[in-house]
């Protein structure tokens, strides 16, 4: 087990972040939680002590958002998510972090800027197959390296402005199988050792307090403003990948 008292300092408030953000507060604000991490131990790392305790947390948000999901949105982008995480596997250990951090950075940052500047707010676009498969896949593809896969996934979900409480409940269902495929695949690639399998048991019962915390918030602030946090947290976060990234 990790006893370093840096790497907790960083993960509890990572995890408590990414929980919050499964629980319906924040949105892509969950994409810090693996650079936070990685101020102690390796970004692969950080990644792979994640990983249990997103499931922890996708089976609580599952729950909090039981019945509310979209359908069809899932079946336009789960398949495409698969792919994503197939290719994400087999190009694991040639990819650049940085790269991968800048491609989202940029996503998140013009998806944001043209929603604000073009006032798309008013325009309610409806899902379709050929986008959501592409933003599907690239949300599997990202989340598989740095468990990023929330601003790409949003560029194909906020724009159909649901009801908050179905947008959560869909985004939960997405990243619950998202993450169970992720399975497969670190765990052939040597990702669950002891260290950092203990590691993630110690913080395994940080997961259901932050995911409730977000739900209990996500409940008490109304839709425009969640909306508004969503698309805010999405342009920092998009900010801070390129930052890193970069520099």
């Amino acid at each position: 087990m990790i006893t370093d008292p840096l790497f907790y300092l960083c993960a509890i408030p990572a995890i408590l972040i990414f929980g919050m953000a499964k629980g319906g507060f924040g949105g892509g604000i969950s994409v810090v939680s693996v650079p936070l991490m990685a101020l102690a131990v390796s970004p692969v790392q950080a990644a792979a002590i994640l990983m249990p305790i997103l499931i922890a947390m996708d089976m609580v948000a599952l729950w909090s958002f039981r019945g509310r999901w979209s359908k069809r949105n899932l079946i336009y982008t789960l398949p495409g998510a698969v792919l994503g995480i197939v290719v994400g596997a087999f190009t694991f250990r040639y990819l650049s972090e940085d790269a991968i951090r800048i491609l989202i950075g940029t996503i998140a940052v013009v998806f944001c800027l043209d929603y604000w500047f073009r006032h798309k707010a008013t325009q309610k676009r409806e899902p379709d197959a050929i986008r959501g498969t592409f933003w599907g896949g690239l949300a599997g593809f990202t989340s598989f390296g740095i468990h990023s896969g929330g601003p790409p996934i949003s560029v194909f979900y906020l724009p159909q402005q649901m009801e908050k409480t179905l947008l959560m409940g869909t985004f939960a269902v997405f990243f619950t199988v998202v993450n169970l495929t992720k399975l497969i695949p670190y765990a052939w690639l040597g990702q669950f050792d002891s260290t950092n399998l203990t590691t993630s048991l110690v913080l395994i019962p940080l997961a259901p307090i932050g995911v409730r915390l977000g739900y209990f918030m996500l409940h008490r602030v109304n839709e425009t403003w969640i909306y508004r946090f969503c698309y805010f947290f999405l342009f920092v976060v998009g900010l801070k990948l390129l930052w890193d990234g970069i520099f």
